[in-house]
């Protein structure tokens, strides 16, 4: 069993993952004011909640998009189970080739941990949707190649967008965003982003499977991923599982 962490932008997940069907998942908000004793006590809050001990782990992993917080949650890590993470790089060894990208030491750990998922537990070619802080679109081809991809503007970023500087516009929610022709400013705004969103996602995939060789397999997840991708028209399958089964795939690749 591994303690498998991701950190974005908006929240840091805590998995502890045994294998890829047996994971449990808590979140955490992302703070650059946490302490490393602060994040190791909501470590131990999740540890504690699920009746885990510390001695069950082999060892962790981290994938981070907040360069400024890894080494504080590898603190953390290290004061609860004394034991030293894996960062997740480029320079890990990994089923996936960043060959193909032009700059691969530039890819995103977040990118690197999904792109693996995808090409280890499904059908490759895979193109891979996370709806988080921004909504980041990448393929994996059927060689195992990763292709780079698209990064849009996030969800939320277009709420708080028109709601922050437009005084009229009241802030919302994005449940039930209703008819294309909406009758009513809120709507109006839910339909926008959920009906946007979901369009501009149709049309980068189609884009991309003419880029593809072979049947494309879809994934989905992320934070915002139960709000968008019912109105995706294109098959896309759900696994918001996906990450932590990258981090256990690149921890046992690299435990050596």
């Amino acid at each position: 069993m591994i303690l498998a962490i991701d950190m974005g932008n908006s929240n840091i997940k805590i998995g502890v993952v045994k294998d890829p069907d047996n994971i449990i998942e808590e979140r955490v908000t992302t703070s650059y004011n946490k302490s490393s004793l602060e994040y190791a006590t909501d470590i131990m809050s999740v540890l504690s909640f699920h009746d885990i001990g510390k001695a069950d782990f082999e060892g962790a992993i981290i994938s981070s998009v907040v360069p400024p917080l890894t080494g504080i949650f590898a603190s953390a890590v290290r004061k609860v189970l004394g034991l030293e993470p894996m960062i997740v790089s480029p320079d890990l060894k990994m089923d996936i080739s960043l060959k193909r990208f032009k700059y691969p030491k530039g890819v995103g750990a977040d990118l690197i941990v999904g792109a693996e998922a995808a090409y280890k537990h499904y059908q490759a070619p895979c193109i891979i949707i996370n709806l988080g802080t921004a909504t980041t679109v990448t393929a994996v081809d059927s060689k195992g190649d990763f292709r780079g991809g698209l990064i849009l503007p996030g969800v939320m970023s277009g709420v708080k967008s028109l709601s922050g500087s437009t005084a009229l516009l009241p802030e919302i929610s994005l449940e039930r965003p209703g008819r294309a022709l909406s009758r009513d400013t809120e709507q109006c705004i839910r339909g926008g982003i959920v009906y946007g969103t979901a369009g501009a996602i149709d049309a980068v995939i189609d884009r991309m499977k003419a880029e593809l060789d072979g049947t494309v397999t879809v994934i989905g997840l992320g934070g915002m991923a139960r709000f968008i991708l019912p109105y995706v028209k294109c098959d896309v399958i759900r696994d918001d599982a996906l990450l932590m089964k990258g981090l256990l795939n690149l921890y046992k690749l690299n435990k050596e």
